[in-house]
């Protein structure tokens, strides 16, 4: 017993500082793009990533260490879902955007990097929160919808910074490889293969994380219900509330369902 409490402590408090760690990366982040926005307006657009680039990629990298925390059970999510979307990000990061210089400067790179940090903010806020057991009805509804409207956005961002960086590949020739017996890897057409499979997975994935929302959703909403009903049954003692005879209060619901949701399917 006194091992199981020591270890869920070291744990709690690694993942708290990972969290927080990740939260401060992409808030100052998201925080230096505004402000430079409003400093300078559309020109800011053009040297997003090399005023940020460093720190987005430092914070990326990192973020592989969630593949090893799924490994060991530390983080109770789906190691499929998360694998591929980190594998996609560091294809678009560092392959795709660091490698050409001409990419850098597209205003597709500012727009991309804030929907990703708009994102992995209210993320880390939740699981940071969590770890320590607070819970908040708003945290809980914007972790649940939020990648509703932003995830195609997200999507769309990427194919479309896959697409302008396309004649640059073609004409730099990076990471195009000769190969014996007359073979060569054309890397350009590596980009377009990727670029079908990118629609087709993204798709799949929005449909499968939607469905399995709303079906946990109004899952715990019926059991809401029907625990409330039982509740309203009860004859009352001593003028207490109905709702302090609940089975479970607002948060505790919100809590339990957003678990439940979040670790269905993390997009």
């Amino acid at each position: 017993m006194v091992f199981s409490c020591i270890y869920r402590y070291r744990k709690n408090t690694y993942l708290f500082i990972y969290y927080l760690i990740q939260f401060c990366g992409h808030s100052w982040i998201f925080t230096n793009m505004t402000v430079r926005f409003f400093s300078f307006g559309e020109d800011s657009m053009v040297d997003t990533f090399y005023a940020i680039g460093l720190v987005m990629r430092v914070c990326q990298s990192i973020s592989l260490l969630e593949l090893l925390h799924i490994c060991v059970g530390i983080e109770p999510n789906h190691l499929l879902p998360r694998f591929l979307q980190l594998t996609e990000r560091i294809i678009i990061l560092f392959v795709v955007i660091t490698s050409q210089e001409e990419v850098q400067e597209k205003y597709v790179v500012c727009v991309l990097f804030i929907f990703w940090n708009l994102l992995d903010m209210v993320r880390y806020t939740y699981s940071m929160l969590s770890v320590i057991g607070i819970s908040y009805a708003v945290l809980t509804w914007l972790s649940q919808t939020l990648w509703m409207p932003i995830y195609p956005l997200c999507v769309l961002a990427e194919a479309f910074a896959i697409y302008q960086s396309l004649p640059y590949f073609e004409s730099s020739g990076t990471y195009s490889t000769e190969l014996p017996f007359d073979l060569a890897i054309y890397f350009p057409y590596v980009l377009k293969m990727y670029l079908m499979m990118l629609f087709i997975g993204k798709w799949l994935l929005f449909l499968h994380s939607s469905c399995a929302f709303w079906f946990v959703l109004l899952s715990t909403l019926a059991e809401r219900s029907a625990n409330t009903g039982e509740a309203e049954k009860e004859p009352r003692h001593d003028g207490l509330d109905l709702a302090s005879k609940a089975p479970r209060s607002y948060n505790a619901f919100c809590r339990t369902s957003q678990d439940q949701i979040y670790h269905c399917f993390t997009v």
